[in-house]
């Protein structure tokens, strides 16, 4: 991901694909499917002098459900979000 760069104490995260569901044989469409909260570190900022960049790029994350500006380029959606918006890293 060389096209976005995060500036500072953000982060450009990858969600997860959201999970296909199905309730008795009715899929749900995708604009009813909840957001996913999780995904995956692309892109990192440098930090901030109050605040250093400890998450790192492939880092597996989970995020609040309404954190971060949700963009798209190429057709692909992306989140970004300040580091302190990031609620665990997943191991």
């Amino acid at each position: 991901m060389s096209k976005i760069q995060p500036l500072a104490d953000r982060v450009l995260i990858k969600p997860a694909a959201a999970e296909e569901k199905t309730i008795g044989g009715i899929i749900i469409p995708d604009s009813a499917k909840e957001k996913p909260l999780r995904g995956e570190v692309l892109a990192v900022g440098n930090g901030t002098k109050d605040e250093e960049m400890v998450l790192k790029v492939g880092d597996q994350v989970l995020y609040g459900k309404y954190a971060g500006t949700e963009l798209e380029l190429d057709g692909e959606k992306y989140l970004i979000m300040r580091q302190s918006d990031v609620l665990a890293v997943v191991c």
